[in-house]
């Protein structure tokens, strides 16, 4: 690996020592009331377009929820030749990156969409959509203290991932983000636990830059259909 890889893998810098202390307050208040917000067009055009799809399978599906330039997305679609596996992410700029890198992988059984995944997971929820698999691979950690409800499990949308069911997989180089997602699930009545880990294969671009960085890796792995 180049120097120039190494030194492109920061290590989070926070304020949090610990898992944030309002999450036990956050994550009730959010499974008491749903989410409301409404729907943008954009979005809803979104979700039809990944339905009009999934609907000419009917195969099991997965999520690659923040898939970036989706080299994860073709490799879970390796992993599991037996599902529809969508990738999702709203940067159009990193989704465009994958067609020059990842496109000519030969497998089919993907479909990477733009979208908002506070919008796409509701929606899909509304669908009455129940998951096989759920990764959420290296998502922005919003590392500030203040800014724990941009988090997927301090935010409302964490009542959408548990309704979508399915083997959910986060993985981070931030222990405690790890750690705040197994607590927030575990809060839900789903005891999960963070770990460390070695990936085997290497599914990101950031995964791979953090282990050349030799930053250790943590994930929660927990199934919700148990």
């Amino acid at each position: 690996m180049s120097s120039d890889v190494i030194s492109n893998a920061k290590a989070v810098i926070s304020n949090q020592t610990g898992p944030h202390q309002q999450l036990p307050q956050l994550v009730a208040r959010h499974l008491a009331s749903p989410f409301r917000k409404p729907y943008p067009a954009f979005s809803v055009q979104a979700f039809e377009e990944a339905n009009n799809w999934q609907q000419r399978f009917k195969r099991p599906i997965i999520f690659d929820s923040y898939c970036g330039v989706g080299e994860s997305t073709v490799a879970l679609a390796k992993l599991h030749p037996e599902a529809s596996v969508i990738g999702l992410d709203k940067s159009l700029h990193r989704l465009n990156k994958h067609d020059e890198h990842y496109r000519a992988s030969g497998v089919d059984n993907y479909y990477l969409l733009r979208a908002d995944i506070d919008d796409f997971w509701r929606l899909a929820v509304a669908a009455q959509w129940q998951l096989s698999h759920h990764y959420l691979l290296y998502p922005n950690p919003w590392p500030k203290s203040a800014h724990i409800k941009r988090r997927c499990h301090g935010s409302p949308l964490f009542r959408s991932l548990l309704a979508l069911g399915g083997r959910i997989e986060l993985r981070s180089n931030w222990p405690i983000y790890v750690e705040e997602f197994a607590l927030a699930l575990s809060l839900a009545g789903h005891p999960a636990q963070a770990q460390a880990f070695n990936p085997e294969p290497v599914m990101t671009p950031f995964e791979r830059k953090y282990l050349a960085a030799q930053q250790t890796l943590y994930r929660c792995v927990y199934s919700l259909n148990l």
